[in-house]
């Protein structure tokens, strides 16, 4: 028996499944046929609509926000050829490290 799709692999799977689709059919694939630049400029408004859900301390509106910030997240990250896939492969990577530790080395990389 496999383990159950999540709603977050299961929204990845439709974003990538929208890529080169007809834009007047989905919005996804509007998005996505915009380009990485408009992507982030939504991701980034999304972001901050979220920022102010959780100022403003309704859990429901920040629940609706951070559903948004994903979906935008995942859009913008397809746009660039990055999969949840990555992403996860990148968190499960950094399970092997303390939180302060992780950012040290990233700090110590850069130039």
């Amino acid at each position: 028996m496999s383990a159950p799709v999540s709603a977050l692999a299961r929204l990845a799977a439709t974003i990538a499944a929208r890529q080169g689709a007809d834009p007047g059919e989905s919005w996804t694939a509007r998005l996505l046929a915009k380009g990485p630049e408009k992507c982030a400029e939504k991701f980034g408004e999304e972001a901050i609509e979220a920022v102010i859900e959780a100022v403003r301390g309704d859990p429901g509106r920040l629940t609706a926000e951070a559903a948004d910030v994903l979906y935008h997240l995942l859009v913008m990250c397809a746009a660039r050829g990055v999969t949840l896939g990555d992403i996860e492969a990148e968190l499960a990577r950094r399970e092997a490290q303390s939180g302060l530790a992780e950012k040290a080395a990233r700090a110590d990389s850069r130039p």
